[in-house]
């Protein structure tokens, strides 16, 4: 089988010849810059650059001589920007960002992210990732306000320093789609839920869903009304490329959903849904979920509205055991992750402890297809290459 062929019959829920792989193909599937940096060299690779595509997260392009090395079956299809300037990493190893990321080093060793005299993102003295640093809409108190704002809801979620449009972005997947085996994944990366909490802040969007439902709704009805007439030029330009998009929306937590399972099914789920069954009504392909945590309560309203995978699978979270998700869901869903956890086994554990590990997670996910071998969410700085190599051992040595 071709990556794409394997890549798909997984996704029929058919046994494929082998484990099919990802590694980078979405911003959640990835491995962070300082971790990458490791591994090549661990790997004597000394060409190439280290381009980190999510600033926020660090998260670097991952080459196709290591998606070679490593076996991965996916190519993830990103909006870059036109230039890239070199940078330096809080362990002090270098990358390319892109050259609009502007991070000014403050005197505690912090920094800052200015766009049009705001600062839209902070890193954390002794951090490695930024995060939002400005809510357009958090001072809103009336719908009125929200709709006398609505160019903000234009391009939110399209970086601001990628220079790609949704055409060049076409051309790209339809390039790799001609001249590769891959599975392409289109990253259309929308928030509904989250983009509630960006928009308005975490803690004034949560407030708003229990005392002011109404504006909550309306900036998930806003959001909603611009990711759809945005799919429809992406579906036109980078649909028939792609095998799979993907969208993200973070509902659980370790311990359980952000919200009550009964509000998300009155609040959250129907603007999930309309934007879903859009998506899937105009693509010709699987949708993709990154949602993290303990997201069980809520996986059958999931199948319902349409999402074909769900991902990071992380069942080191309360009532995610992959047997029960497995014997469950496996029939309607496939699992993309679920295959390390990387809290902690991947960073700390022993070699045979982390291979033990993965085939363990394989031989409750892969049967009868529907998985999709990747680590919980992205590899972190502090893994060691020599871990991260012996996960993907473990995986060859499945079938061998």
């Amino acid at each position: 089988m071709t990556s794409r062929e394997r890549i798909i019959t997984s996704l029929k829920h058919r046994q494929p010849d082998k484990i099919p792989v990802d590694l980078g193909g979405m911003d959640s599937t990835g491995i962070t810059a300082a971790a990458y940096n490791k591994l090549k060299k661990y790997l004597v690779m000394e060409t190439g650059r280290t381009r980190v595509y999510d600033p926020y997260q660090q998260v670097a392009v991952v080459e196709r001589d290591v998606l070679e090395v490593i076996g991965a079956d996916v190519i993830g299809i990103f909006p870059e920007p036109e230039r890239w300037k070199v940078s330096k990493l809080p362990d002090g190893s270098f990358c390319e960002v892109p050259e609009r990321w502007n991070a000014v080093t403050m005197p505690d060793g912090s920094q800052q992210v200015v766009v049009d005299e705001k600062i839209i993102a902070k890193r954390p003295a002794g951090s490695w990732y930024f995060e939002p640093a400005d809510y357009p809409l958090a001072e809103a108190k009336s719908i009125r306000e929200i709709e006398s704002n609505i160019s903000v809801f234009e391009n939110f979620d399209w970086p601001f320093f990628v220079d790609e449009t949704i055409e060049q972005v076409g051309k790209k997947a339809k390039h790799l789609y001609e001249t590769t085996d891959f599975a392409l994944m289109g990253n259309f990366a929308v928030h509904i839920f989250m983009g509630g909490q960006i928009l308005r802040g975490f803690e004034q969007f949560m407030v708003d869903l229990v005392l002011e439902p109404k504006i909550a709704e309306c900036i998930m009805d806003n959001l909603v009304r611009s990711y759809i007439k945005r799919f429809e030029k992406y579906n036109t330009h980078v649909g028939p490329y792609v095998q799979i998009v993907n969208v993200n929306d973070d509902l659980g937590t370790q311990e359980s959903l952000q919200v009550s399972p009964e509000t998300y099914r009155k609040l959250i789920k129907p603007y999930q849904k309309k934007l879903y069954q859009f998506i899937k009504e105009k693509f010709d392909g699987y949708l993709f979920l990154h949602s993290d945590g303990s997201i069980y309560d809520i996986i059958p309203d999931l199948i319902d509205i349409g999402v074909d995978i769900i991902n990071p699978v992380q069942f080191s979270a309360k009532n995610m055991e992959l047997k029960k998700l497995k014997k469950e869901f496996g029939k309607y869903i496939t699992f993309w992750g679920g295959g390390c956890d990387t809290q902690h086994i991947l960073p700390y554990a022993d070699i045979q402890t982390i291979k033990e590990h993965v085939k363990k997670c394989i031989e409750t996910l892969s049967p009868s297809g529907g998985f999709v071998f990747c680590q919980i969410h992205n590899i972190q700085p502090d893994v060691p290459p020599e871990n991260i190599m012996a996960m993907y051992e473990a995986v060859k040595e499945y079938y061998s």
